[in-house]
C-alpha cells in the first residue's frame, strides 16, 4: 500500500482478505459472494469478480484489545477485488446501520482510504425521497464521514486495482438492508463507460434528487486530524473519536452536515 495507516495489516489477493502483523489482532475475513448483493445491482444478473470483496471487524492492536471492547469501538476492514460488476463498478451493498441499543442512534462511520480510488455515495434517507445526495470521491490516506442515519455505500472507481479501506464504527454495530434492496439499490448507481471512468444514472424508484460529487474535508468540527491516520488518532486519544459510538455529541452538526468540501 502506498499509504501507512499506523497498524501493521496488509492486503491478499488470492485468497482475498488480510495479513496481520506482530501485535495486531483480527478475524479470519468473511467474503461476500456476487449472488449476496445482487439485490443493490442496477443489472441484478451481471457477471463479475465472485468473491466481490472481504470484510473483518473488530481489528487492533493487542495492546488495545480491551480498551476497545470497553470504549464500544470497532475497527472494520474491507478490501474489494479489482474489475467490474456488469457495468457497474466493484461495490458493497447499500445499507443503514441499526440502531445501536447503547445509544438509541443509527451510528455514523469513518471511512479511511489505504489504497486504490474509492467513491462512498450516501444517501439522506433510505425512502422514496432520499433527500441530500453525495459521492465522495477519495484516494490513500483521505477520510470520509457518513452521518448517523444515512444509507451509503463503497465504490472501487478503477476497476483495475484492490480498493482497501478501513472504518471505525459502533461496536453495536448491524446492517439494515430491506429498504435498499426493496428499491433495487440507492437512488443513484454508478456505471462504467468504455473507458473505464464513472457515470451516473438515476434509480427511477426514487423521487430525483441531485448528486453532488465532491472531494473529502478535514471535518476539524469533529476533532480530526486530516493528515494522522485514524487508529493513530484513536492510539494517541481514545476520546477522539468518541462520537462514532456517541454521536449525540454532535447532534447539532448532523442536521446540516455536509459531507464533503467542493464538486468535481
Amino acid at each position: 500500500m502506498s499509504f501507512d495507516p499506523g497498524i501493521d495489516v496488509q492486503t491478499t489477493n488470492n485468497p482475498l482478505g488480510f495479513r496481520y502483523g506482530r501485535g495486531v489482532f483480527g478475524p479470519k475475513a468473511e467474503l461476500r459472494r456476487l449472488d449476496t448483493i445482487r439485490p443493490s445491482l442496477s443489472d441484478q444478473f451481471c457477471t463479475g469478480p465472485d468473491p466481490v470483496y472481504a470484510i473483518a471487524m473488530d481489528v487492533g492492536k493487542d495492546e488495545h484489545r480491551d480498551l476497545l471492547k470497553a470504549r464500544m469501538l470497532l475497527f472494520g476492514l474491507v478490501t474489494f477485488a479489482a474489475g467490474r460488476l456488469g457495468n457497474e463498478p466493484v461495490r458493497s451493498q447499500g445499507h443503514v446501520h441499526a440502531i445501536s441499543s447503547h445509544s438509541g442512534w443509527s451510528p455514523p462511520e469513518l471511512y479511511e482510504i489505504w489504497s486504490g480510488k474509492a467513491v462512498i455515495y450516501m444517501q439522506q434517507f433510505a425512502a422514496d425521497d432520499p433527500g441530500r445526495c453525495f459521492a465522495v470521491v477519495a484516494g490513500p490516506g483521505e477520510v470520509v464521514v457518513v452521518p448517523p442515519g444515512w444509507a451509503h455505500a463503497t465504490l472501487s472507481a478503477d476497476p483495475e486495482q484492490q480498493m482497501t479501506f478501513a472504518a471505525w464504527c459502533d461496536r453495536d454495530y448491524g446492517f439494515v438492508y430491506d429498504e435498499v434492496r426493496a428499491r433495487g439499490g440507492l437512488a443513484w448507481y454508478a456505471v462504467l463507460d468504455t473507458d473505464g471512468q464513472l457515470e451516473w444514472r438515476v434509480n427511477p424508484r426514487y423521487v430525483r434528487r441531485e448528486l453532488l460529487i465532491g472531494m473529502p474535508r478535514d471535518y476539524r468540527e469533529l476533532g480530526l486530524h486530516r493528515s494522522v491516520p485514524i487508529y493513530t488518532q484513536f492510539e494517541a486519544n481514545p476520546s477522539a473519536i468518541a462520537w462514532v459510538r456517541e454521536p449525540e455529541r454532535f447532534e447539532s452538526h448532523w442536521k446540516n452536515f455536509i459531507p464533503c468540501r467542493s464538486r468535481l
